[in-house]
């Protein structure tokens, strides 16, 4: 029988970048033993709405909300608030929203855990992450189509310090920005990355990727993982050839 490493099992985030609830609640079932967090994206969020939420609440599954907020301020702040108080403690909004969306995004997430403790419900800490830059990104965007010059290394770490000072938990980051952002921000500051294919898999539409076992090595608190595991015909084998990858020499 396989045995899971409890320790890698809580630093992976399982995207659930599925249609349909059934389809969710299919690879939830499957592989709840080998992911410490789920992830819903927009791509299930748009479909199913709070239905999914709905489900992770009643079922106590660990889940990231990955909607990336992104407006202004006063906007950002009762929509942080609203995913509080439906159930969701880990989200994220977009660093480029500037630092008064920032802090205002914490101000309203925590207002909502300090009311719903009052109420005497047992809910988690708020973790917001900042969105840096997306890993389907890269220099060569930024000078094309942006016509930035900013290498993509160097606008990662200031927005990541940005989100440091506006109090966000940790940020959204690619693992080769990782080791840089925990020298600037501290160990405990949260670094989460995304753009994480095993050895095994394609690149799809990811430009900056890396192995599962690389990040670690690099200091990332969570790896996402998506379509190496939830599109192969066997998820359970997929997963478990990550974990052997991960502990290999």
């Amino acid at each position: 029988m396989f045995k899971i490493n409890e320790e890698i099992k809580n630093k992976i985030v399982l995207a659930l970048d599925v249609d349909t609830l059934q389809e969710a609640k299919d690879l939830v079932e499957k592989l709840k033993p080998y992911v410490g967090v789920f992830k819903v994206g927009l791509q299930l969020y748009t479909r199913c709405g709070n239905e999914i939420i709905k489900f992770m609440n009643e079922n106590n599954l660990e889940y990231f909300l990955d909607i990336k907020l992104n407006d202004i301020p006063n906007t950002v702040e009762k929509a942080s608030k609203n995913v509080i108080e439906n159930g969701a403690y880990f989200f994220n909004v977009h660093c480029l929203g500037g630092f008064k969306m920032l802090s205002s995004s914490v101000k309203g997430a925590y207002e909502a855990f300090e009311s719903l403790k009052k109420r005497g419900r047992l809910v988690k800490k708020p973790i917001v992450l900042g969105v840096t830059v997306l890993t389907s990104l890269n220099d060569e965007v930024f000078e094309k189509e942006f016509r930035l010059d900013a290498k993509t290394d160097v606008l990662v770490e200031n927005l990541a310090l940005l989100a440091k000072k506006a109090n966000l938990s940790g940020v959204v980051a690619s693992c080769f920005e990782a080791k840089r952002i925990k020298e600037l921000c501290g160990d405990d500051f949260i670094v989460l990355c995304p753009g994480i294919r095993p050895k095994f898999a394609n690149s799809d539409d990811q430009k900056r990727l890396a192995t599962p076992k690389f990040a670690f090595s690099q200091g990332a608190d969570f790896i996402v993982l998506g379509r190496a595991v939830t599109a192969n015909e066997n998820p359970i084998l997929a997963i478990e050839k990550i974990y052997e990858e991960i502990e290999g020499e």
